[in-house]
C-alpha cells in the first residue's frame, strides 16, 4: 500500500493554492549531507512525486523514477533499488521548473516539496564524499577553458578541431562529450576587450525611474565573453541607442552556475567571494546591473540569495540585477524606451528558456520585440533539453534531444523569418535537431533588437 502522505483534511491530491515559497538552502549544516538523512527524504519526496506524477513530461527525471516504481512487484517507492535514486538525480539540471510550474506541493503547503533543492542537495553530498570528476570540472570550468582556448593561435587549433569528425570523435572519448552536440566556438577578442571603452563611462549622467536608475554594469558572463561576444555588443548598442550609458565591471569570474549543477557548493561560495564585491561596488555608485545570459541572472537574483540569506550584500546585489528585457520593459513603461525601429522582424519563433521562465517576469523579450511594426513573436514555453553540460554529455544525449524535440518541432513548422532563445546555447540546441529546409542560424533577442533598430 502507498506510504503517500495525506494533506490535511483532504485526500493527499490536495495542493496549495499559495504562490510558492523558496527556503533558503541550508548546506553549511553539517546534517544537509548526512546520508541516512538525505535518503530518508528522498524517499519522502519520491514517493509523493509517484503518487502525483503531473511532472513526468518536464525532464528525464521523473520519468526514470516512475519507470522504477512501476517495474517493482508493489509498485512502490520503497521497493525501487536505492542505485536508481541516483540515476534521478543525475537526470535532474536544476531547471526549477517542476517547483515552479508544475507541484502543487511545494512551500507553504506542508509537504514542503522542493524537489530541485533536494536534487541540489543530493548532488551537494556525492561531491563532499567523491569530489568532482575530472570531466565534470573540464566541463564546468568556462572561465579557464575559454581563457586559455582563447589565446591567439590556440584559439584556432581549438575551433577548427571543434568543427572536425576527428576532433569530436577524441572529445566524446576524452570527455564524454557527444559528438553530435554542439560546442561553442571560442574568440580571443572577447567581449570584454571589444568594450573596453566602456570602462569610462562611470561617470555619465542617466535619467531614473522608480525601478530603475538609468545607468547599467554590464555583467559579460563567460559565454557572453568569450563564446558569443556579439551578444554583448548588441547589448551594449541598443542600451546605448535608449540613452542608457553602460560600463564595464572592473572584474568577474563565473557566475557559478556550471558548478551549482554539480553541486559543487564550496566553489560557488568561492565564486561569490570575487564576485559579489565587484557587484556591490557598482550598485553603490549607482548602477544597475545586465547580464545577457538568464542562467546567469537567475544565479544573482535566486541561487546566492538562497544559499547565503544572512548576506545583505548578496540581497542588494539580487534586487539590482535584471534581464536586458525586464530592465527595457521598465524603461518602456516609464516612456523612455526608444520606438524608432528602422527595420520590421516579421515572424519570430521564440524559445523561452526555462532560466528565464522561473525568475517570474513574465514574457518580457516578447513584450519588447512585439513593439516593431510588422512583427509577431510566437514564444515557446518549453525546455530546449540543452540544461549546462546535460544535453553535451554522451550518455544523456539522446534524453536532451527527446525533451527538447517539441521545441525544434515547433520551430521547424513555424515558417519563421527568425527563430530566437535568450540563451545562446538552447539556440544552438535547437539548431542541432532542425532538418533540411530550415538552415538559418539562432539569433539572439538582442541582435534582433539591434537589428530592429538599424543600429
Amino acid at each position: 500500500m502507498s506510504s503517500t502522505p495525506k494533506a490535511p483534511g483532504g485526500s493527499g491530491r490536495e495542493g496549495s493554492l499559495e504562490a510558492p515559497t523558496r527556503h533558503p538552502l541550508d548546506w553549511q549544516n553539517p546534517a544537509f549531507y548526512e546520508e541516512a538523512a538525505l535518503t530518508k527524504e528522498l524517499e519522502r519526496v519520491f514517493e509523493i512525486c509517484h503518487g502525483c506524477r503531473r511532472c513526468f513530461s518536464l525532464c528525464n527525471a521523473f520519468p526514470t523514477l516512475f519507470d522504477a516504481v512501476d517495474a517493482t512487484p508493489s509498485g512502490e517507492v520503497e521497493a525501487v533499488d536505492k542505485k536508481v535514486f541516483w540515476h534521478v538525480v543525475d537526470h535532474c539540471y536544476l531547471c526549477d521548473m517542476c517547483f515552479m510550474t508544475k507541484c502543487p506541493y511545494v512551500p507553504p503547503h506542508p509537504w514542503n516539496v522542493d524537489f530541485p533543492h533536494l536534487m541540489l542537495r543530493a548532488k551537494a553530498a556525492r561531491t563532499r564524499k567523491e569530489g568532482v570528476s575530472f570531466r565534470n570540472r573540464a566541463l564546468a570550468a568556462t572561465d579557464a577553458v575559454g581563457r586559455i582556448a582563447g589565446i591567439p593561435v590556440i584559439v584556432e587549433v581549438v575551433n577548427a578541431v571543434n568543427r572536425s569528425s576527428a576532433g569530436r570523435a577524441v572529445l566524446e572519448k576524452a570527455l564524454g562529450v557527444d559528438a553530435t552536440a554542439p560546442v561553442p566556438k571560442y574568440y580571443s577578442r572577447t567581449a570584454r576587450k571589444r568594450l573596453s571603452r566602456l570602462r569610462e563611462t562611470d561617470g555619465a549622467k542617466a535619467l531614473s525611474t522608480a525601478e530603475t536608475t538609468g545607468k547599467v554594469a554590464l555583467f559579460t558572463t563567460c559565454y557572453g565573453n568569450r563564446n558569443q561576444p556579439r551578444i554583448n555588443e548588441d547589448l551594449v548598442a541598443v542600451f546605448e541607442h535608449n540613452e542608457i550609458p553602460v560600463t564595464l565591471l572592473a572584474q568577474e569570474r563565473c557566475c557559478g552556475m556550471p558548478r551549482l549543477e554539480l553541486g559543487d557548493l564550496e566553489a560557488v561560495a568561492r565564486l561569490k567571494e570575487h564576485n559579489i564585491p565587484q557587484l556591490i561596488r557598482a550598485v553603490d555608485s549607482g548602477f544597475d546591473i545586465v547580464a545577457p545570459i538568464p542562467s546567469c541572472v537567475l544565479m544573482f537574483k535566486q541561487e546566492l540569495p538562497l544559499m547565503f540569506p544572512e548576506d545583505a550584500d548578496v540581497q542588494r546585489v539580487a534586487k539590482r540585477i535584471f534581464d536586458p528585457f525586464e530592465y527595457l520593459m521598465h524603461r518602456h513603461r516609464a516612456g523612455l524606451l526608444r520606438t524608432d525601429f528602422k527595420s520590421a522582424l516579421g515572424k519570430i519563433s521564440y524559445h523561452v528558456p526555462c532560466h528565464l521562465r522561473v525568475q517570474n517576469i513574465g514574457l518580457k523579450t516578447r513584450d519588447v520585440l512585439r513593439l516593431v511594426p510588422d512583427t509577431t513573436v510566437e514564444p515557446i514555453e518549453r525546455c530546449s533539453g540543452h540544461n549546462g553540460t546535460y544535453g553535451v554529455k554522451k550518455e544523456f544525449r539522446a534524453a536532451s534531444m527527446k525533451i527538447g524535440r517539441p521545441v525544434i518541432e515547433r520551430v521547424q513548422s513555424a515558417g519563421a523569418q527568425h527563430y530566437a532563445s535568450d540563451c545562446p546555447m538552447a539556440g544552438e540546441q535547437i539548431q542541432s535537431g532542425l532538418e533540411g529546409s530550415l538552415e538559418s542560424e539562432p539569433e539572439h533577442p538582442l541582435s534582433l533588437l539591434r537589428l530592429a533598430y538599424g543600429i
